[in-house]
């Protein structure tokens, strides 16, 4: 994988559902990783970094779709390639973009 097709931190919103138009195969296939109010979390379904906020599932919780109930919590948000090592370049809202 060539890195100069590829930037170095991900992008400011991204969502893991394949109906979502932030839905990216290329970048979850990287892995990105999440800190939500300084925590690492792991389940996280959506993100939007310049908005602050996250999308996890609520609980085994589907709609009339099948589709998982998520619930949309605020805070401040971080994500990293985590494909790029120990010390990755994060991006954060308080970054200049």
């Amino acid at each position: 994988m060539s890195e100069d097709n590829q930037p170095d931190t991900p992008p400011k919103r991204l969502s893991v559902n394949p109906k979502s138009e932030h839905f990216d195969v290329k970048v979850l296939q990287r892995g990105v990783g999440i800190r939500f109010k300084g925590k690492q979390r792991t389940d996280i379904e959506e993100y939007s970094i310049s908005e602050g906020w996250v999308r996890v599932q609520a609980g085994k919780t589907v709609d009339r779709n099948g589709q998982p109930l998520t619930l949309k919590l605020t805070g401040p948000v971080e994500a990293w390639y985590e494909d790029l090592g120990d010390d990755p370049p994060i991006a954060s809202a308080d970054q200049s973009a």
